[in-house]
């Protein structure tokens, strides 16, 4: 998936919207809160593209980060977040279903009243 493609399918989700900061990556974020980024951190692909990173579950990050390709994230693998090191480490479906399920994930811990007001 390329940065406009994720770009596109993240602000598909329900309130969703996106601020470009730390050099230039792209930071989804539902409410307040960020689900998913899309960055050229760290070692560059041969082809220029960003790397994609998202919020996950203990499960998925246990099997996501055993994939090739697929890293702990840069400064939020703690948190169990992933990031794609290759882009076709996983497929657009998987992708997008992984995605989805952060948005899902990050919404749940917004508050009531937040969830509330962005319509959730």
């Amino acid at each position: 998936m390329d940065v406009e493609a994720f770009d596109k399918f993240c602000a598909s989700l329900p309130a969703t919207n996106m601020v470009v900061q730390w050099g230039g990556a792209h930071v989804w974020k539902v409410g307040t809160k960020i689900f998913a980024i899309s960055s050229p951190w760290g070692k560059t692909r041969a082809d220029g593209s960003f790397k994609i990173g998202f919020k996950t579950n203990d499960l998925a990050f246990r099997i996501l980060t055993e994939q090739p390709g697929i890293v702990p994230s840069p400064y939020l693998g703690r948190y169990k977040w992933v990031q794609l090191q290759e882009a076709d480490a996983l497929d657009i479906d998987d992708l997008k279903a992984y995605i989805t399920a952060a948005h899902g994930m990050v919404a749940a811990k917004l508050t009531k009243a937040a969830r509330k007001e962005l319509g959730l």
